[in-house]
């Protein structure tokens, strides 16, 4: 049943915190609060986004491992259980805790559909483990427990009420001979065993149980969400005769050449109407010609806005035929959404109140001063009819949707509301829950999180601009091993249509291809803008920039996709690496080892199931052969310390053996600047 809508104003957020219920006086000073008798304190409940406000993320078949402190007043043995449900489903499923250390409990769930998940923590006194345990003690020391038995009895008597079948009459027959007192060292045997401490953990009565104060969430998204390769492309430079405008039958043809090389998702820019006035000439000129073709996120023009298409590329039957062929290919298409419009927009003369008026009467443009964009106009989300923005937006997106479009990048989602994204995203997934947001966010670290708490599936990262050692292990252990593991799912790109990094002007081959290992290997997502990557281009428009020079943001290119440096095979190759070792699928199992060269950089991965493992080492210097003894963490790999294992270079079919923690390298950026092992255990 569908469920109703939202209004704007008011987004989704985590299920309702529930009020912590103390023992206190009434206050008339009479009789104390009941729950006086909830001994259990759960605290550190762990993963919990700033308080619950924000749910953790997870795609279909992962794990949910939740911890909390759990301890009471006195000797008394505690249980509890970690309880979670699907949004449609009523009944919470129960998974036992199981106790770590000091005071720590664990235990986990696995999410088996997209949508959103609760969980909370319930915990209690545990009367029979209690008594179990003290009967132990008594029995060793040969006391009398007769009495001892009978209480015993009880507690099974009462559990048997809430069993059933074969369980009832196990748990009736082990009470009804405590009560009996005969067969002595059966019972005290049978008493005393594991297999009746999980039958009592199954049926006992929980006697005044303490539940979490919150209810968790979980958003689980489908597979793609947490494995994938993507690719962007130009569709109006997919022609094959130079000069000539692409057609979406165009970027037809290069399916094959894109699938081929083991991507996933085909990113496209925006492809709606590009306006005409002040329209950008080649290299991002201010002043175009009669003949420019404009910057696709210059959004709108008398043929229509954010729902139309660039007439161009096609009609919206060529756009849909090119979604279908896609998927013959196993690619999907991903389409950039850019909420910004050209002066030119139908927006800009049919709802003047979307935008900030100028005292001239004119409408204000995007500025990062002292750069001026005249060809976009920002929208203002301020404005006294942001109800009807709001919803306006959201049509675009399910205008999309019903074409058949399961993936959008978000162009700059910092530069609108997080209030906004929040409902924009949750009302999408309620109808839709296996659509995708990828934020395009190159800001601040604080709002890249932000944004990803509120909602979005994936976010572009600062991979670009960690190159060093340091950074690099800095950069991914916060990124892996802390609580934004848990919200945050990046996507690493080595370059983008705005971002040629200095190292890629002056690094050459070994650098494009330490870059492109780098991503592939460290994340689970990556992608790059492609031909520019594969062909290696690195001229910037001048010094200084990490703006292309000649850049298709401006301009129709020609490209010449099978030229012999081409890195076309290497990408193949390594995505065939990927796809077929799981250690790769995972962002949270990298762990990075000790070289003693700070340009080498080693990292391993595992699989969840232990069973493939991999090691990673990368060659960060362009210029010159590094060597150094890498020191590896044998636990973190499986390895025993005294068995040699055998490394198997999945890049060149090469394999050698080791023994030990530590092993020499040497790379040689100008043959192959990287090794991507993967390490038999057991030869």
């Amino acid at each position: 049943m569908k469920r109703p809508k939202k209004k704007p104003n008011l987004p989704a957020a985590a299920a309702p915190e529930k009020p912590v219920t103390e023992a206190r006086p009434s206050s008339d000073g009479g009789s104390l609060n009941v729950e006086g008798r909830r001994r259990v304190v759960i605290e550190g409940v762990r993963p919990e986004i700033d308080g619950g406000r924000f749910p953790i993320k997870r795609v279909v078949g992962q794990s949910v491992v939740v911890e909390a402190d759990l301890f009471a007043d006195g000797h008394d043995e505690i249980a509890g259980v970690i309880r979670y449900r699907h949004e449609r489903e009523q009944d919470w499923a129960d998974v036992p805790l199981v106790f770590v250390e000091n005071d720590r409990w664990r235990a986990s769930f696995t999410v088996l559909e997209q949508g959103l998940y609760h969980y909370t923590v319930t915990a209690w006194i545990d009367h029979f483990r209690s008594w179990q345990r003290d009967m132990r003690k008594r029995v060793a020391a040969d006391q009398d427990v007769a009495v001892d038995l009978l209480i015993g009895g009880d507690l099974i008597k009462a559990a048997a009420l809430h069993a059933d079948g074969s369980d009832a009459e196990r748990l009736d027959t082990i009470a009804a001979a405590m009560g009996q007192g005969e067969e002595r060292g059966w019972i005290l045997k049978t008493v005393l065993e594991q297999e009746l401490a999980d039958l009592m953990a199954r049926h006992a009565n929980r006697p005044w149980p303490t539940s979490y104060d919150k209810e968790l969430a979980v958003i689980v998204d489908r597979a793609r969400a947490g494995f994938g390769v993507w690719y962007e492309a130009f569709p109006r430079s997919c022609a094959s005769e130079p000069g000539r405008h692409g057609t979406f039958q165009d970027c037809e043809s290069r399916l094959p050449y894109i699938a081929g090389m083991g991507f996933d998702v085909l990113y496209l820019p925006p492809i709606h109407p590009i306006g005409r006035t002040f329209r950008k000439g080649k290299n991002n000129d201010p002043v175009g010609s009669p003949d420019s073709v404009g910057s696709p996120w210059a959004i709108g023009a008398v043929e229509g806005g954010h729902q139309a298409i660039h007439s161009d590329l096609g009609t919206p039957e060529d756009f849909r035929r090119l979604i279908g062929k896609a998927q013959e290919q196993d690619l999907e298409i991903a389409l950039d959404l850019a909420f910004q419009c050209s002066p030119d927009h139908p927006y800009v003369k049919h709802h003047p109140e979307w935008f900030v008026q100028r005292p001239d009467g004119t409408i204000q443009y995007a500025e990062n001063p002292p750069k001026k964009y005249q060809d976009i106009y920002p929208l203002n989300f301020e404005n006294e009819q942001w109800t009807p923005l709001w919803r306006e937006l959201k049509e675009v997106v399910v205008h999309w949707i019903e074409q058949g479009v399961r993936i959008f990048r978000v162009d700059n989602p910092h530069t609108k509301p997080f209030a906004f994204w929040q409902w924009l995203i949750t009302d999408v997934k309620r109808d839709h829950p296996d659509v995708l947001f990828l934020s395009e966010a190159f800001t601040r670290p604080k709002i890249m999180y932000r944004l990803a708490k509120v909602g979005f599936t994936q976010s572009y990262t600062y991979f670009a601009w960690r190159q060093t050692k340091w950074e690099l292990t800095q950069y991914f252990t916060e990124l892996t091993k802390t609580d934004v593991r848990e919200y945050f799912r990046p996507n690493l790109w080595p370059n983008t249509p705005d971002i040629l990094t200095e190292q890629l002007q002056q690094g050459g081959r070994p650098t494009f291809i330490s870059r492109f290992i780098l991503a592939a290997t460290l994340g689970a997502n990556y992608g790059i803008y492609g031909p520019a990557f594969e062909l290696m281009e690195s001229r910037p428009q001048k010094a200084g920039s990490e703006e292309y020079l000649d850049s298709e943001k401006y301009e129709i290119r020609t490209w010449n996709r099978e030229r012999a440096d081409s890195l076309k095979e290497l990408i193949c190759r390594v995505n065939r690496i990927r796809r077929e070792n799981a250690a790769f699928h995972h962002d949270e199992n990298l762990v990075f080892h000790q070289v003693d060269n700070e340009e080498l950089i080693a990292y391993s991965k595992r699989s969840v199931d232990g069973e493939n493992v991999t090691l990673t080492v990368v060659n960060l210097s362009p210029h010159y052969i590094h060597s150094g003894w890498v020191h590896l963490d044998l636990e973190a790999l499986g390895i025993p310390a005294d068995n040699p294992y055998q490394m198997v270079d999945l890049l060149t079919d090469a394999y050698y053996t080791w023994k030990g923690p530590r092993n020499y390298v040497r790379l040689d950026p100008h043959s192959m600047p990287a090794h991507i092992f993967l390490v038999r255990r057991n030869l």
